[in-house]
């Protein structure tokens, strides 16, 4: 599929498309599994291959079978429901907008949101999502190859702040990381730095931060300054959500005065969303839930 036209209209559509989450989101208490849908999406790009990334794909039935995936069919069940009212809007922008919305109405940073994406309608190989019963070199295996970085990694997995494990995906005890798992800060890192968190969830990838020397830096850095957590995890947020996609080069139509303004809401002030895609595949929703109990 092309990519969509980002005029003053595309933008237009883009806010109303923010909106519509924004109180979809709120309502239904599921910004974990939306910013874990946008990170799922995002995360199968390849640097060297160039294939992959924020497509859309994921809303394929073949991805949707991934273990990885499991029970985000309920996320893009719900994104249907705002596509419906937009449909101008690519999946791959909206699943992505989606993410950022979910950061954003859980108290965490506002992220620059740049729309254009086309989608794919090829599901992406399976086995791209990071694994959080591995160890730190498998993290960076896995981050490298989407061309990102060590304060990547590390600023992303703040991400844990959002949602809970579940033992019939994971295998892991249906714990959350945080005593505020509902909100976007940076407790996860907090968290972290104690030896002793009674009933909080700790993975074999959250072990790892603290124990690798080029990842612990950040660990302390994040659990001391929430603002710094903040900047860094939308700089973060926002590379993943680009990864393959190359912004539109436009300038706003002649004689429309409302399109610059537009532009710089969906350009910077806007969150892309929030839970480490990384590892969370955890994040999900028990398939027996109902789409009211969307918060783990």
């Amino acid at each position: 599929m092309d990519a969509p036209v980002v005029d003053a209209v595309y933008l237009k559509e883009i806010e109303k498309t923010r909106q519509d989450l924004r109180a979809l989101i709120s309502s239904k208490s599921c910004a974990p599994i939306m910013l874990r849908l946008a990170w799922h999406d995002a995360g199968t790009y390849d640097a060297k291959s160039k294939t992959g990334g924020p497509n859309g794909s994921i809303r394929t039935e073949d991805e949707l079978k991934h273990s990885a995936n499991a029970g985000l069919e309920i996320a893009v069940r719900l994104c249907e429901l705002v596509k419906a009212k937009h449909p101008k809007i690519t999946y791959a922008d909206l699943f992505q907008l989606a993410g950022v919305v979910a950061v954003e109405v859980t108290g965490g940073p506002s992220i620059e949101f740049v729309p254009g994406r086309k989608d794919s309608f090829e599901a992406d190989e399976e086995g791209l999502i990071p694994d959080a019963k591995q160890d730190a070199q498998h993290l960076r295996d896995v981050f490298y190859r989407m061309g990102l970085t060590d304060k990547d990694i590390v600023a992303l997995s703040g991400g844990h702040t959002l949602g809970k494990a579940h033992r019939e995906r994971s295998g892991f005890e249906s714990l959350a990381w945080t005593t505020t798992p509902m909100k976007f800060n940076n407790s996860y890192f907090v968290e972290l730095m104690k030896r002793d968190s009674q009933g909080l969830l700790k993975l074999p990838t959250d072990k790892a931060l603290v124990e690798d020397p080029k990842f612990r830096p950040y660990v302390e850095l994040y659990a001391k300054d929430e603002d710094a957590f903040f900047t860094d995890y939308a700089a973060s947020h926002k590379r993943l959500s680009e990864l393959g996609f190359t912004p539109p080069s436009w300038g706003p139509p002649m004689g429309v005065a409302k399109s610059s303004k537009i532009l710089t809401q969906s350009a910077v002030g806007v969150a892309v969303a929030a839970v480490v895609f990384i590892f969370s595949y955890f994040y999900g929703i028990h398939r027996k839930s109902s789409e009211q109990d969307l918060t783990l």
